[in-house]
């Protein structure tokens, strides 16, 4: 019998982050800070930094699903997180490779607008992502201007976050959580509905005063991924993951790095 020890596998699917804050970069940052070997199936270069997106190069879907093939089929996932996914057409290539490989824990982020305001997803590629992905995902991330848009409808309280939220789990996949930053009004409380409980679970952390939230949905999503990858039952992962970004935010808050929307400490456990 073998005595080789075994990583705790996370792939992330998403765009590329040439500023190091968002995306990828971020992504295998979350995954390392937690504890996880951290692998990529890139689906887009952005030209980017703190202050905005200035290009997007994406890459072919018949590339994406070759990267896909190159992982699954040699070194296989335990969790797969997606955020950046740009086109239809990219949305149904990496949805045949999830189902082919059966791959079960899937955390979707859908990822439609940056930090900055420059969109990020085409907007027939949201009509994909509800036939397509969602269907798939064991979770869902959304944030309040992403649910308005799968759901056409405003979100702006927290009656109309656990209505949206119980709303896009009948699109298909097993739990949601509805991130509850854009709300004005008192602590930013997170919305998260169990399928198989049927449950809403409110999940608050308080306001950090600072400009260094750029990438803070990407790393959420990615930590997440991260704790079910180590076998965190969904409410313990989600629970987990949101301890580990309030901590990454106040650790970021104490730097200063470019002239826009900074990261966040995402080693703020391991050095300061």
């Amino acid at each position: 019998m073998s005595t080789l020890k075994t990583y705790c596998r996370v792939l992330t699917i998403a765009g590329s982050d040439s500023g190091g804050g968002a995306g990828i970069q971020a992504d295998l940052k979350t995954f390392a800070a937690n504890g996880c070997y951290g692998m990529s199936v890139i689906t887009a270069l952005t030209a980017q930094n703190t202050q905005g997106v200035s290009g997007i190069h994406p890459v072919p879907p018949e590339f994406v699903a070759q990267q896909l093939d190159a992982v699954l089929a040699d070194i296989g996932v335990d969790a797969v997180k997606i955020g950046m996914l740009f086109s239809p057409e990219l949305i149904a290539a990496i949805a045949r490779k999830l189902r082919e490989y059966r791959v079960a824990q899937v955390v979707l982020d859908p990822v439609m607008v940056a930090a900055s305001g420059d969109k990020l997803l085409r907007d027939d590629a949201v009509a994909a992502l509800k036939e397509h992905l969602i269907p798939l995902a064991a979770l869902i991330t959304p944030n309040l201007p992403e649910a308005a848009v799968l759901l056409d409808r405003e979100i702006a309280t927290r009656e109309a976050m656990a209505s949206a939220a119980t709303a896009l789990a009948d699109l298909g996949c097993q739990n949601v959580l509805v991130k509850g930053g854009h709300l004005v009004d008192g602590d930013s409380a997170d919305c998260l509905y169990l399928g198989a409980s049927r449950q809403i679970h409110w999940l608050a952390s308080p306001r950090i005063a600072t400009r260094n939230n750029h990438g803070t949905g990407c790393t959420l999503s990615s930590a997440i991924a991260a704790r079910l990858a180590q076998g965190d039952p969904m409410e313990t992962a989600v629970r987990r993951a949101k301890d580990y970004i309030t901590g990454a935010i106040q650790a970021g808050a104490e730097y200063a790095i470019g002239h826009g929307h900074g990261p966040v400490h995402h080693f703020w456990q391991v050095w300061a």
